[in-house]
């Protein structure tokens, strides 16, 4: 195996690691709800009175948050991931995503983050279940195809 140097960005990945654990802590503190993307998403399908807000709110945050950074990092500081393959294979992929995480009652940041932290057995199974198809994706894809 070879680490791709270049690449390699063990600051940053920490400092988004420690970021995504205070924000998951801080939600479930003050909010009393896990920040679980897809339940947050699929809490909008049928929205309940009184609480779309936050959850539009939230989810509009994580879409102008890219847009933000990309606005005020200096010229060249983060380059765009290349993905290697066509919008059809993106889209899916995408609707793949979303039938495990609803088939797996949440997804990696729900259960990997929120429901690890709380010694969820729940979310303990399903946390592996991802990493290891994650695993096995990546062997298939590299090794087999």
């Amino acid at each position: 195996m070879n680490i791709d140097w270049a690449h390699f960005t063990p600051w940053a990945s920490l400092s988004g690691g420690v970021l995504l654990g205070m924000a998951s802590a801080l939600f479930i503190l003050l909010n009393g709800r896990v920040l679980g993307i897809s339940g947050i998403l699929g809490g909008l399908l049928p929205p309940k009175a009184g609480d779309a807000g936050w959850r539009i709110t939230f989810l509009l945050g994580m879409l102008a948050a890219p847009l933000v950074y990309g606005m005020l990092a200096p010229e060249g500081f983060a380059q765009a991931p290349r993905i290697d393959t066509g919008f059809a294979t993106i889209v899916v992929a995408g609707l793949l995503v979303g039938l495990g995480t609803r088939y797996g009652s949440g997804c990696t940041s729900g259960h990997g983050v929120c429901g690890l932290s709380r010694l969820s057995p729940r979310s303990l199974v399903a946390t592996l279940a991802f990493m290891g198809a994650g695993f096995a994706t990546v062997f298939v894809v590299r090794h087999l195809l």
